[in-house]
């Protein structure tokens, strides 16, 4: 029996090995502390209000992974509350750098990020991003109900702020046309919607809580063209309705055309 055993746990041997050496690598990583942590809750100003006014000042950036990269070079632009702003151009080219810049997933090597005229380092992480609301080629749904999606853009938010944010996104009415309304199931990654609902679903999540700054990065860029139509219907009618600041990172003229720079 002894010998059997030993016989089974020996092919192991070498794998437990390779985990246990890996195990200190993964460790390593977890143990790290971020440079810039959103967990601490009482660190950084906490406005009052936000305007939406954006600006970059000077700015170089390289990505920490390609560091002979450069991928802003003393860039400056200035963003007016409530305007809509296209960044276009090539792969890679850096359009959606500002974003990763204004939510603080890096700093600028030099230069300043200024969000209504304070430096964004000096604002709470949190608070900072929660004045931007995100909607990216990919949609992230849950495998909940299309209520439950909606509100997981806030903290305490209402069925009638979900149904008003359902409006504004052009949701409402396919929603109100499924067998439980808002309190149906939509499957694993949202599989049982098509995907240009799936997209008017994450833009109503996205809008809310009202945030202030609204990024569209590539929003309709995975959609075949008649779920394209529809979602940048919701999207032109949104940005006509609202006086949110919107930032698009886009390649298609269609996505852009109501913008005002």
């Amino acid at each position: 029996m002894g010998t059997i055993s030993l016989s089974q746990i020996t092919p192991n041997i070498t794998a437990v090995a390779e985990a246990k050496g890996a195990a200190a690598a993964i460790y390593k990583i977890l143990d790290t502390m971020s440079a810039i942590d959103a967990s601490k809750n009482g660190v950084g100003d906490k406005p009052g209000s936000c305007a939406g006014r954006i600006q970059a000042v000077g700015v170089n950036f390289t990505y920490p992974s390609r560091p002979d990269v450069q991928i802003l070079n003393n860039y400056n632009v200035t963003i007016e509350p409530g305007q809509t702003v296209a960044f276009v151009g090539a792969s890679g080219g850096g359009k959606s750098t500002l974003i990763s810049l204004l939510e603080r997933f890096y700093d600028p090597q030099e230069g300043t990020i200024l969000l209504d005229g304070r430096n964004v380092k000096t604002l709470n992480v949190k608070w900072l991003r929660s004045q931007i609301g995100l909607v990216s080629q990919e949609p992230v749904l849950f495998a909940t109900t299309i209520f439950e999606n909606i509100a997981a853009g806030g903290n305490g938010i209402s069925r009638d702020q979900v149904v008003a944010a359902a409006k504004l996104a052009n949701a409402h009415n396919f929603i109100m046309t499924l067998p439980e309304q808002y309190d149906t199931l939509v499957g694993e990654k949202g599989v049982s919607l098509s995907g240009g609902q799936k997209q008017r679903v994450a833009i109503a999540r996205a809008i809310v809580r009202e945030p202030k700054i609204l990024v569209l990065d590539e929003a309709t860029s995975a959609l075949d063209a008649e779920s394209e139509r529809v979602v940048q219907a919701a999207l032109n009618d949104l940005m006509d309705k609202t006086r949110m600041t919107t930032l698009v990172i886009a390649h298609r003229l269609s996505t852009i055309r109501k913008a005002d720079k």
